[in-house]
This record gives C-alpha cells, structure tokens and sequence, in this order.
C-alpha cells in the first residue's frame, strides 16, 4: 500500500510505485528518471507489539550487544530480559545489529555492509525475533539503531551505486567530512533515490523483526527534509506505534516528528557540575535550550553514560566521585526532567569501561547488587509517580545542591542532590520550609524544616 503523504506534479507514479515520496520543491532532491532498487515490504511477523508506552513514559535501555552477555549475541540479552525488567525500564535500545564491513574496517558496528540484514555474530533474524517476542512478552518494546549517513566500504551500494555517495570533483567516494570516520564512506542526501532505498530498508525492519523503534545515529548531520520523509514513512505504518530518537540536538529534528532528541549537553553539565565543582544551577537552564521547539510531549533522553562515553569519559563510578556520586548524578539525569537511559553495566556498577570497538570487556552481572536495588528503587518509585515522570520541574536549586519540586495533579515531588563529595546543608526556602512529605524510596514520614543536612552524594526523593 502506497505511504503517500505528499506529492508533486508530475511525481505521483513514482510515488506509489515506491511508496515513500513525502514531498518536493524545486530546491530538494528531485526523483529520478531510472527504476528504484527499494527494500520490499516484507510480510508482518508476529503481532504488533499493543503496550508500547506513550513517548513521555518511556525509560530506555541501552544494549551493547558485545559487551552485555560472555556470547555476545541475541540469546545472551534474551536470557537476561527478566533482570533488565527488573530494572524499571520499558524500552529496550540495541545497538546496531547489522552486518560489519570488513574493507578499511576497525571492526566497528556504526560501519554497516547491509542495512536489510542480521550480523551472524550475534546470531539470525530468528534469534533476533526471539529476543523481541521475548521483550514483548514483559512488556519491554525494542529499537533498533539506525545509521543513516554512511555505511562501510564494502556495502554492495558502493559498486551498485557509487552515485548515492559524497564525492569529490576526480568522483572518489570520500569520508565523512570534517570527521576522523575514515572506516565509512559518506552518503549523499541530495540523491533521491538513496533516501528511498535507506526508508525502505529502515521501514522493513518494523515488519520482518516487529520492532518498535529506532534511536537514529549522528542525526544531526542529515539534511531537515529527509528526516521529515522518513518519519512521515514511518509513521504511516498504522499497525505500529513506534518510538523515534534522534542522536541529536537540533530543535528541527521536533518538528520533523521525532520523540525525542539527544542530551548531550545535559551530559557535558554533570561532567562539569560533578568533575569541575560547577555550580548545581548549571542544569536549570538546560531544562529550556534543549526542549526549544519540543511538543508538550517531546522529550531529551538524559544519561550518566553511554556506549560513546563510556569507553572515551570512563565510568559514571569514575566520572563522579564513586558508587554514590554515580547514583546521586543519575536521580539528577532520571528525575529533573526528560526522559532516562541505563547503559548495560552502569546498573552493575561497572568499574571497567567498554571500550571501542566493545569486544574486549564484559558486563559483569551482580558484582555490585547495592547499585542495582538503588536503579529498582529509584525508577520504581519515578513510574509510580505522575509528577516526577511528568510534571514540570520548579528549581530551588543552590550551587551544591540540585533541588526542585515537580507537579502533576494533586501529585506532587521534591528532589534534594548533593552534588558534593562531602556533607552539605541545604537551606530551605521558605515556599518549601515546615512541610511533610513521604519519603518515595524508603517510605515513612519526612519533614522539611528550615533547613536539610545531606551526606556526601546523597539525595532525597519525597512525594506527596
């Protein structure tokens, strides 16, 4: 069934035959004369999947395929699946799972041979569809990673399609510009043809994996217009909800129907805020710049970690300040605003970081089952708690201590962080002073005086 949305005279036949043509101007990509090598629509597999969460509820996690499991493959994080649940995550986030290319290559997963195929390192489609039905089956919905700008050297587009590729004036395919990426070879998103092969082949996965998803890599490096094409595409799959990221932080990528963007710059904060004593205010802000032009329910993904900083930064234990100062930074990232990510391991309190290209360390599970009962406590109480997933935050912060109110209802939160390697007293204002609350993660009677002593990294999350 043609996936029409918009068209331009003169285009309409090309449109349905390839059932992805979103719109055009005379500035855009124009559609080209010869027959299109798409992705077919594959047959639907399996049911789609009917609890995927609304976009503000979501909690992802972060699957280094790797690195998570001694196999590192599809059985090793399905076997796994109860433990992640555990958690209080709802969105299971694999990176990517396609074919690496061998030519020029550094072993790296971002450096993908087939878009329409299933690395045989870490299994087949059947296992990857077993490890989705089995996510399903707990309630977890799944994305995959998506990289839109370059593939490896040894993708068949390479020789089949030199055309749809960046190149110089002699015609050699080049690099990403501007980039040290000299593993991948740079696509071309003027060439119309290219951006229907990459959302017909994108779009597939939805039926042949019945996933749920996608987080797009390097996002901010395609052009406006192409990711509206291929979110329109996507969205037009009526017998699936899915959840759309953006690795990046353009406000555009909002407006082109993504659910969220990319907090990197939430990220740098806490870098500063915890490794260089920046003030506790420096987060304040942040909870504007990076939700220009987001919808009521548009929302930043926040981390302590990730696959990107976690190899290059080191751990949240090394980044700040230990065991506590790892957890006190992830209520901050988890609990402000936005929406959290766990990166495998970080719930095990990892020590080791995973290196580039990821197969040198593995997580090692129940090492450090304190960290994970403060992951469970924490996220179970955040999903009990309307306010805290979804209220809008009001700062009281000082500068070593993150603290603000959140309300939703008659729901109502208060998060006290110290940011601080030592104990801090916090002074109340007095909107706050002489008040009770429940404490959300020990439970009991909590009252708020004119002033509260915190221990190093500690933290409070009240509701009421």
């Amino acid at each position: 069934m043609p996936l029409l949305t918009h068209f331009c005279k003169g285009s309409l036949a090309l449109a349905l035959a390839a059932g992805l043509l979103t719109g055009c101007r005379p500035d855009e990509p124009q559609p080209p004369t010869d027959p299109i090598p798409i992705t077919p629509t594959p047959p639907q597999y399996g049911t789609p999947f009917g609890a995927v969460p609304n976009r503000e509820d979501a909690v992802i996690y972060q699957v280094n395929m790797r690195a998570f499991s001694q196999g590192g493959n599809f059985a090793g994080v399905t076997a796994r699946l109860d433990s992640i649940k555990a958690i209080g995550v709802n969105v299971l986030y694999l990176m990517p799972i396609y074919p690496v290319g061998a030519v020029r290559s550094v072993n790296s997963p971002y450096s993908v041979k087939d878009y329409t195929e299933v690395n045989a390192e870490f299994g087949t489609l059947t296992d990857l569809r077993t490890l989705v039905d089995g996510a399903h089956a707990r309630g977890l919905s799944v994305m995959l990673d998506w990289v839109p700008n370059h593939t490896s050297w040894d993708n068949a587009w390479i020789t089949a399609h030199p055309d749809w590729y960046l190149r110089d004036a002699a015609g050699n395919i080049l690099s990403p510009p501007n980039t040290n990426y000299t593993d991948v070879a740079q696509l071309d998103f003027s060439n119309f043809a290219m951006r229907l092969a990459q959302i017909s082949a994108m779009k597939s996965w939805v039926y042949k994996a019945n996933v749920d998803g996608f987080r797009c890599d390097y996002g901010d490096f395609q052009p406006d217009d192409f990711w509206k094409q291929a979110v329109d595409t996507l969205r037009s799959i009526r017998s699936h909800k899915l959840l759309l990221l953006n690795e990046g932080t353009r406000s555009s990528n909002f407006a082109a129907g993504f659910d969220y963007n990319f907090g990197f710059n939430f990220y740098g904060a806490l870098r500063n805020v915890y490794g260089s004593n920046g003030p506790a205010t420096r987060f304040n802000d942040l909870n504007a710049s990076e939700y220009v032009g987001a919808a009521a329910t548009q929302h930043v993904v926040r981390y302590t970690t990730n696959h990107d900083v976690n190899g290059s930064d080191g751990t949240p234990v090394a980044l700040y300040g230990g065991k506590d100062g790892a957890m006190s930074a992830f209520v901050i990232a988890s609990c402000f605003k936005g929406i959290p990510l766990v990166y495998n391991g970080q719930e095990a309190g990892m020590t080791t970081p995973i290196t580039f290209p990821f197969t040198g360390v593995k997580v090692q599970w129940g090492a450090h089952p304190d960290v994970k009962r403060a992951y469970q406590q924490l996220l179970t109480a955040r999903a009990a708690s309307p306010a805290l997933q979804h209220g809008a935050p009001t700062s009281y912060s000082t500068a070593d201590v993150c603290a603000f109110t959140k309300t939703a209802g008659t729901d109502q939160a208060l998060v006290l962080v110290n940011v601080r390697n030592r104990p801090v007293q916090y002074a109340v204002p007095a909107a706050l002073a002489n008040s009770s609350w429940t404490n959300a993660l020990q439970g009991g009677a909590y009252s708020v005086g004119s002033s509260v002593t915190l221990p190093a990294y500690g933290y409070v999350v009240l509701k009421k």
